[in-house]
């Protein structure tokens, strides 16, 4: 990736929203985060606000809320299911085309070359591999869907 292609992409995160971005080519790999301290600042600053009056209720519950709500106890319950996260930040898809079928689906082998979907970032289709050899056991992603850098895609049974 040349330095034209990487001033491209600053300033593409200072036109929109994008506050993390992540690319990995064969032996190169870049990592841009940019801090927006303003949006940082005005999310957290209503939370506070809020909770100095009932300082010891508001905190609890959110914490106590999202601990049950977390995706990782199932995949801890058996160890021979695997995640297939995101790496990157794009829009999931799980054809190669709208009228095509998906690549995979739920009770789909999968190799670790296999193509399992695509994410588009910038304007490229980024096909995603398995890495993984095994069954899908679920799809967490609908197509369509933006998702994160390190977000799960698809539980895989390794075989």
């Amino acid at each position: 990736m040349d330095i034209q292609k990487i001033k491209q992409v600053v300033e593409l995160m200072k036109k929109s929203e994008l506050s993390e971005f992540e690319f990995q080519e064969q032996d190169f790999k870049l990592r841009i985060k940019r801090d927006t301290p303003g949006r940082t600042l005005a999310t957290p600053a209503p939370a506070p606000a809020a909770a100095s009056a009932p300082l010891a209720a508001a905190p609890v519950p959110a914490p106590v809320a999202s601990v049950p709500t977390a995706a990782p106890a199932p995949a801890a319950a058996d160890p021979s299911v695997k995640v297939i996260t995101s790496p990157m930040v794009g829009t999931f898809y799980a054809s190669p085309a709208p009228d095509a079928p998906p690549f995979v689906g739920v009770g789909s082998q999968v190799k670790a070359d296999s193509v399992v979907c695509i994410i588009e970032a910038m304007k490229v289709m980024n096909e995603i591999q398995a890495e993984i050899a095994g069954s899908v056991v679920e799809c967490l992603v609908a197509t369509g869907t933006s998702v994160e850098f390190g977000q799960p895609l698809f539980r895989v049974k390794v075989s």
